[in-house]
C-alpha cells in the first residue's frame, strides 16, 4: 500500500531559527496543497532520541516512517519545495 509523504518540522520555543522556519513552512505547504507538522521538541522529547535531533529546527520528509530527507537548520522556501517535489 502506498503511503503519503508526510513532512515534520522540529523545533522549539525561542529558537531563532525555527521562528525563522515557521513561515518558510507555511509558505511551502500552500504552495503545494501539504501540511508541515510543526512538532515541540520540548513538549514531546522522545522524538528527539527516535530522529536523533541535534539541532532545531529539522525538518524531515516521511514516507511510511523511513526518513527520505532530512534538513538541520533553517532550510529556505526554493529548497524545501525542490526537496517535497520529488516525493509527492
Amino acid at each position: 500500500m502506498f503511503m503519503a509523504v508526510r513532512v515534520i518540522c522540529f523545533y522549539q520555543p525561542g529558537c531563532m531559527g525555527c521562528m525563522e522556519q515557521t513561515p518558510i513552512n507555511t509558505e511551502a505547504g500552500q504552495a503545494l496543497n501539504i501540511t508541515i507538522e510543526e512538532i515541540d521538541v520540548i513538549k514531546n522529547p522522545h522524538f528527539i532520541r527516535e530522529f536523533t535531533l541535534k539541532v532545531t529546527p529539522t525538518i524531515v520528509i516521511l514516507r511510511d516512517a523511513t526518513v527520505l530527507e532530512r534538513f538541520e537548520g533553517v532550510v529556505h522556501t526554493e529548497q524545501l519545495l525542490e526537496a517535497i517535489k520529488k516525493y509527492l
